[in-house]
């Protein structure tokens, strides 16, 4: 999967304005970019960051967003051309591990910058999270209901397990800045987590 270009729509200044976050957070973390480093990045007057935004961290909602949603989009469709829940899954799994990689800005944005904040958890941005989840969801409870999944754990859990293994192993290599294989890791996920939840008929 290639990496994801957010959506660029609306005024122009709005469009450089998030673009001059986007650049500031490869070098910086979000509470050590000011908006003066904001509005001089993005040759924008300060003034218009708080006309189109509430504030900073709004700015920083609305760019992790426009990379969710585009993400998403291009996630599901690719899944219609998959067979099998454990193959649709996987591929999910891949392509997130592949993002973290490829767009460590998303990365950073979505793993460290977001949920310090308790507001987060309350916006819209966090509702297409939940969207993402809810996704994965419905490929385990869709892998339950074909009898290709066994229906004695709880799928919820199945799904946290499942995020959290990839975050975790994800998240010392956006932090420390090293390279991530998307193929090992989803490789070892999925040999861990298949081994648990496929039927034995299904091997």
């Amino acid at each position: 999967m290639a990496p994801i270009t957010p959506n660029q729509s609306g005024p122009p200044g709005k469009i450089k304005i998030a673009e001059a976050l986007r650049v500031l957070l490869k070098e910086k973390d979000f509470n050590s970019i000011t908006t003066a480093d904001i509005s001089r990045t993005s040759g924008v007057n300060e003034a218009l960051i708080y006309r189109y935004y509430k504030d900073k961290r709004g700015l920083l909602h609305d760019v992790l967003a426009k990379y969710l949603e585009d993400y998403i989009d291009k996630m599901e469709f690719d899944r219609q051309a998959i067979n099998g829940a454990a193959n649709k899954l996987r591929k999910l799994i891949w392509d997130t591990i592949h993002l973290y990689q490829k767009d460590r800005v998303f990365a950073k944005i979505l793993l460290l910058e977001v949920r310090n904040f308790r507001g987060y958890w309350e916006s819209g941005t966090y509702q297409i999270v939940r969207h993402y989840s809810k996704s994965m969801l419905n490929l385990i409870k869709g892998g339950i209901d074909s009898g290709e999944f066994r229906d004695d754990i709880s799928p919820t859990h199945i799904r946290q397990i499942i995020i959290g293994a990839i975050e975790h192993l994800c998240l010392p290599a956006v932090i420390f800045q090293y390279e991530i294989s998307p193929d090992k890791l989803t490789d070892d996920i999925c040999d861990v987590i298949f081994k648990g939840i496929v039927k034995k008929n299904n091997n």
